[in-house]
């Protein structure tokens, strides 16, 4: 039987005046919608309002592409194990062009075979910080060669925000929708 959540959406004639205004800025922008890290979020509305631009900007703005930002969400995700991550970017990370060999080999917790020399680099970047928190000389000058300066910072700010929400939604336990798993939860 699944743990209970800890912090679920909270009711919308309970909530407070700044509660409703974070929700409705989340919901009126890219997002569209209040769900996932969001809700745990809302107990503290002024978090979850800066929190999410931070991630707004980083998920859809930053200068890496795409299908190395969601490499970098996935390998955040699984480091984490975070469910409810795993479970909204597995399937962007396919759609941005990850292969679904490598999106498996990240779920079980394997080393990728056969990576693009792009791909290689953010996830042996992404591998390293989490693991050790820093990166070797090597892992810093492929990433810098391959995505420039402002690149690196923002590999590493993806690594840090999604960190975030993962740690936010597992203290929360939040739940996994019905019928949806994930790769450690399947072994």
């Amino acid at each position: 039987m699944p743990e209970s959540e800890r912090l679920p959406a909270i009711p919308d004639s309970e909530q407070t005046e700044a509660q409703r205004r974070a929700a409705a800025a989340l919901i009126a922008g890219r997002r569209g919608a209040l769900f996932g890290p969001f809700i745990p979020l809302m107990r503290s509305p002024e978090l979850l309002e800066r929190a999410q631009r931070l991630g707004e900007f980083l998920r859809y703005d930053c200068s890496l592409p795409e299908r190395l930002r969601e490499l970098a969400i996935l390998s955040t995700a699984r480091h984490f194990r975070q469910g409810y991550e795993w479970h909204v970017h597995a399937p962007a990370a396919a759609a941005a062009g990850l292969s679904a060999a490598h999106i498996a080999a990240i779920g079980a917790g394997e080393q990728p075979q056969d990576l693009a020399a792009d791909e290689s680099a953010v996830y042996e970047f992404c591998t390293q910080l989490h693991r050790t928190h820093a990166v070797s000389d090597a892992a810093y000058h492929a990433a810098l060669t391959l995505v420039g300066p402002s690149g690196v910072v923002e590999l590493a700010a993806l690594c840090g925000y999604y960190g975030l929400l993962a740690l936010v939604m597992n203290v929360a336990r939040t739940a996994l929708p019905p019928g949806a798993r994930v790769p450690w939860q399947e072994r």
